[in-house]
């Protein structure tokens, strides 16, 4: 039988450091690469490039990964920067939501982790908050560091009849590591889990047309360790 063909879309760093010699680099976590492999999928890798190159990526694969990484730009949901620590990548975010809308055309399946599900929705019109430390009265860190990055540090709870139900039950803990959240959610979607806090942890979609889940945690970070975000991979690997 044939793997399911998974497109991972991958970032870029312009100094790899003294041990790469300094080099650019194209990468993605390699979580994301082992997860998909042990789920039966054959991963692949999509590199940032031009938008008009998403068409053909897009083709190539049965479903597609947007992984975590950079801030999304505030200029795609109509505000100025606010954090001026904010790393960000426009090239990036061109790039992927050009297979963002490649994806929904060729009816395949997202799967999107972190900075990958607050781009989707803004793709579908929705906002984001750039510092969540505004918004929730600084109740929990959702920024975990230095805690190992497979450790759950914070609860949160799934909505009924929904696919993060199916797979993590009505509760449980996850790890964090992010600094914006979902503000404004796109019509499109539709929250399937939240944190203790309030914040928008999963969502899904409402069109039946597309075939989405995103999560605001990291299963890439802890497939090893925990059997729910391995379960996950699965599921994206398998049913989406």
């Amino acid at each position: 039988m044939r793997r399911p063909i998974i497109g991972i879309a991958a970032n870029e760093i312009e100094d790899a450091g003294a041990r790469l010699y300094h080099l650019p680099i194209s990468y993605t976590p390699c979580g994301y690469v082992k997860a998909v492999q042990l789920a039966g999928g054959l991963p692949l890798l999509l590199p940032v490039g031009a938008p008009d190159l998403a068409k053909e990526y897009i083709a190539q694969i049965d479903k597609l990964i947007l992984a975590g990484g950079q801030n999304v730009s505030p200029r795609l949901y109509g505000e100025e920067i606010q954090v001026e620590e904010a790393s960000l990548s426009e090239e990036r975010d061109q790039f992927e939501l050009a297979l963002i809308e490649e994806a929904v055309a060729q009816k395949k399946p997202i799967f999107a982790v972190c900075r990958g599900l607050q781009l989707v929705n803004v793709a579908f019109g929705g906002s984001l908050y750039q510092e969540i430390s505004h918004v929730n009265n600084n109740q929990f860190s959702h920024m975990q560091v230095p805690v190992s990055r497979e450790i759950p540090t914070h609860m949160i709870h799934t909505e009924d009849r929904s696919i993060l139900r199916k797979v993590y039950g009505e509760k449980t803990t996850v790890n964090s590591f992010h600094f914006q959240a979902v503000k404004k959610l796109a019509d499109k979607l539709k929250v399937t889990a939240f944190s203790e806090d309030g914040i928008i942890e999963g969502i899904e979609s409402e069109d039946p047309n597309l075939s989405f889940l995103g999560v605001q945690w990291h299963p890439d970070f802890a497939y090893d360790h925990s059997e729910q975000e391995m379960a996950v991979f699965r599921y994206v690997v398998e049913e989406l």
